[in-house]
Order: C-alpha cells, then structure tokens, then sequence
C-alpha cells in the first residue's frame, strides 16, 4: 500500500518526533507530511531517514520558527491542504491538528493520538490565565479562536477511522471529547540507549522544559522546605528566572544539558521526581531505564507507568507538601529498589515493542478495511 505519514509539526526531537521515528522505521518508503519543520539536518535524518518532509505554505514564513503558537487559527486550513489522493493508507500522529487532514472512502486512516489538543480542551483557561487574555480585546478574540478549533477538532476526528492512544489517560479523554474508543500503544522509549546506574549520588534530580503546566516550581518549594536534600534541577525555558527566584541553597540548576549528561544524571541520581500531568511521560521510564527509581503523580501517564513501593513512590495532588510527603517516604524505603529490576521493568515500553504492536494494528485494521 502506497502510504503517508502526517505529523504536525517539527520544532525539535521530543517524544511524537520519536513515534514518527518508528513510523519510517517500518513504513520505510513512506512519504511525510508536516505543516513545518525546524528540525536540524541530524534530527530531520533521525526521524524521517532519507525522506525529506513536505511541509505546508507556513514553511515559508520566517517567524514561524519562534512564535508558532500564533499561527494556532491557520493550523487546520493549513493541514486540509495536503493532497493525499494518491495514497492507500495514512498514518497521522498528533497532538493537535494532523488528525484532520482530508481522505476518501477508499483510504484507510488511523490517528496515533499523543492527545486531544490540550489548550483548546481541558488547559483552556489555565492556557488563557498564563497568556494573559481573560480579559479585553484580545482576550474574546483568543476565547473565539478556541472556541473555533474546538468544533473544526470535533468534526476533524470523525475523519479517522481508527485511534490508537498513547496512554489509557488519553484514550479516556478521546472517549469523553469524541466519543470514539481508542487501542491503546504506549509510545517508543529508547531503554537500551539508558545504562542502568547502580551506584547512586546523594541528590534528587528534575528535568524538564521550564514551562508552567510542568510544575517544576512545586518540586522548588517541595525541597525547599527539605534544605538537607540536594536537588539538581535540569533545563531551560520561559520559567527559568521565575524558578530560580524561588529556589534555597539546596538547589542546583545545571542548565540544558545534552543526552548523554542527561543519562549520566539519571544513573547517578536517588531518585528522579516529576510532578506533570502529562498524556504518558517519557522522561520517568527513561529514568526506570538508567535504574533510577521515580518520585511522580498519581494522575495522567505516570499512574500507568510508575508502581507506588515498587518502581517508585507515587503522591496524589499538585502541591509542594504531597511531594514533600512522598520524598520522606522515599527515604524510609529507598533501600528498597533494585536498579537492575527497574530497568528490566522499563524494557517492556521499548521501542522494538512498540513498532511490532504498530505494524501488527495496522495491518490487522488493513485486512479488515480492505476485504470490506
């Protein structure tokens, strides 16, 4: 079957740039299609091989490569403009508007969902807090973009014949915002590229984009009440003066670091905490991968991943003392985790599991469609 991979954007290798990776790895003679892509000539050869990305009219516009966001009312005219007529089977991954390119009754469409678009769902208002557009002018125009993007998403979705979701967590929320059920894939982790380290420094690490929903400022304040607890503090972003502003003596920021001192950081650490609600979260099966056990929250992708005593300690709310709380139970029990089981545990997310279950779902779906 001729066959194309949509994506919807390229700004940098992060974890749906990691699923269109296995994607051409078992589609090698497909063709992509992204609205833009800033992708480095390395990244671009990592997650799309040979291929070289058909990109839409944005591609040309010099600002979408810092301010993309603002082209939010453009993205789904934008990705109806591709012409697939020529393709049996398409393939989108996305989390935001790739699910809405447009096919016939003779293609076969299935949408790997990395979620719903969040900031026209349920971040709606927090994403209208943080940008300052409660209010005034701009604020109504901003609420009636959204209120657009919330219908085109809703009709877009009945343009996919089968969802795959990333997490149980996202194939609820395709449930509660479509109406349409979901299998469920978690994403490709790279286990084998993390060493498992058994021999652990005394110090707590973090990393992350310093963005809000992030919440890295609650794991600041969580140690900043434990001042006999070293934190190391990995990453850069909007928030960086803010966290920084917040954070005592017994926190260390050590910047963007590359994927190798990241991994270093990751066996060497007690423990790595995360405090996201995030669709599934890489970053703590990748700390299962380097041995290290993980200090995370009872909601989203972590509550799937993270076992509370066994592969770590999971606390219930968004708050500074949940996390406190779940640091002091750590200590009494850190003893307790095996850095050889923990990487053993991550082995079944890796990336090799995931492209058999891809390709097995859809050439189960193929047969199906196409014998119809």
């Amino acid at each position: 079957m001729k066959t194309a991979i949509v994506h919807d954007w390229f700004a940098g290798y992060a974890g749906s740039e990691r699923v269109v990776e296995s994607l051409t790895n078992i589609w090698k003679d497909a063709d992509v299609f992204v609205l833009f892509n800033l992708l480095t000539p390395e990244e671009q050869k990592t997650v799309t091989k040979e291929k070289i990305p058909q990109t839409s009219f944005l591609q040309n516009w010099k600002s979408i490569r810092t301010k993309h966001r603002n082209f939010l009312p453009l993205f789904p005219y934008a990705i109806e403009q591709f012409d697939l007529s020529k393709y049996d089977l398409i393939i989108s991954s996305s989390h935001a508007v790739a699910k809405g390119v447009l096919t016939n009754a003779n293609q076969l469409h299935i949408n790997y969902c990395h979620t719903p678009i969040r900031y026209a769902w349920d971040l709606t208002h927090q994403y209208l807090r943080e940008s300052n557009l409660t209010k005034g002018i701009k604020g109504t125009f901003a609420k009636a973009i959204l209120h657009y993007i919330r219908m085109w998403d809703v009709n877009a979705a009945n343009r996919v014949d089968y969802f795959i979701a990333n997490s149980n967590y996202v194939a609820s929320r395709i449930k509660k915002i479509y109406r349409r059920d979901a299998a469920v894939i978690y994403p490709p982790v790279d286990v084998d590229k993390f060493g498992c380290g058994s021999k652990k420094d005394n110090y707590y690490l973090t990393a992350s984009r310093f963005v809000p929903y992030k919440r890295i400022d609650l794991i600041i304040e969580a140690f900043s009440q434990l001042p006999d607890k070293k934190l190391v503090v990995v990453g850069d972003g909007p928030d960086e003066a803010k966290l920084k502003s917040l954070a005592k003596g017994n926190i260390e920021f050590v910047g963007y670091q590359t994927a190798e001192k990241l991994k270093s950081f990751m066996q060497n650490a007690k423990a790595f905490v995360f405090a996201a609600d995030e669709d599934f979260g890489i970053m703590p099966v990748e700390a299962l991968a380097s041995g290290t056990p993980v200090i995370a929250l009872n909601k989203g992708g972590t509550a799937e991943t993270i076992i509370d005593n066994q592969t770590g300690i999971l606390f219930e709310s968004q708050t500074a003392d949940s996390i406190k709380d779940a640091v002091i139970r750590f200590e009494k029990s850190q003893n307790n985790f095996d850095p050889a089981a923990l990487n053993n545990y991550a082995k079944q997310f890796d990336r090799n599991i995931f492209e058999k279950k891809i390709l097995d779902f859809v050439s189960d779906k193929a047969k199906e469609f196409y014998k119809g």
